[in-house]
């Protein structure tokens, strides 16, 4: 299986499908910090109920995802990761 067949088999069961996948991504206007972090926990909440959390996760921390909640974490959370 290649891995753009690999993500489609996940991606298509993830909790994060269909409208409310715009809280998974900063708006290209910016943000204030009290909009991103309600924004940030609303994805993370989405993420907590999501059957494949967990591959979505290894996917982004293997690709170096620098933008949007991917498997529960943010950015910043992700570098944590990675840089280990």
């Amino acid at each position: 299986m290649s891995d753009g067949d690999a993500f489609r088999d996940w991606h298509g069961r993830a909790a994060c499908r269909g409208p409310q996948a715009a809280v998974f991504y900063p708006p290209d206007t910016g943000e204030q910090r009290d909009e991103r972090r309600w924004r940030e926990a609303q994805a993370k909440a989405i993420c907590n109920q999501c059957a494949v959390v967990g591959r979505c996760l290894e996917f982004a921390v293997a690709r170096r995802e620098t933008h949007g909640i991917w498997g529960g974490t943010s950015e910043a959370e992700r570098r944590v990761l990675i840089d280990r």
